[in-house]
């Protein structure tokens, strides 16, 4: 698993061996794609409900074996799996970057629409911001 988000340079996983393993154990699901020896190919997992809401956190495969349907299965699965819910999202990184393009490309091969187009507007916080978690109200 280390190896499999190292080979596409998901450093802020990687960093913290023990913060990816208990997102991980965190999440609602947590699928594979493995090759007939074992090895794995890729991972999705997601954060739900599993009844109104499924957010699609992951979607990893290995650089090697792009374009060769391992990433379209496992979204297909989660889409099969979680098509009762009324949401089912994802957040991806910006049209502008080179995996943003790519990315954009194959979401879309999917059948997904960008929030816009959805007439929708999704919101975040700055990834790098302090931890407050133990400090004082």
């Amino acid at each position: 698993m280390l190896s499999l988000y190292g080979s596409v340079g998901w450093e802020g996983y990687t960093r913290d061996v023990d913060r990816l393993c208990r997102g991980l154990a965190n999440s609602h699901l947590v699928i594979t794609a493995r090759d007939g020896s074992g090895a794995l190919l890729g991972l999705a997992r997601t954060i739900s409900d599993d009844e109104h809401i499924c957010y699609v956190q992951d979607v990893v495969v290995n650089p090697a074996y792009h374009r060769q349907g391992v990433g379209r299965s496992l979204v297909e699965h989660l889409m099969r799996r979680y098509s009762h819910c009324r949401f089912f999202l994802l957040s991806t990184d910006h049209e502008s970057t080179p995996e943003g393009t790519r990315n954009h490309a194959f979401y879309r091969s999917l059948g997904f629409l960008s929030y816009e187009e959805k007439e929708m507007a999704g919101f975040g916080l700055p990834r790098n911001r302090p931890d407050l978690r133990n400090a004082a109200p």
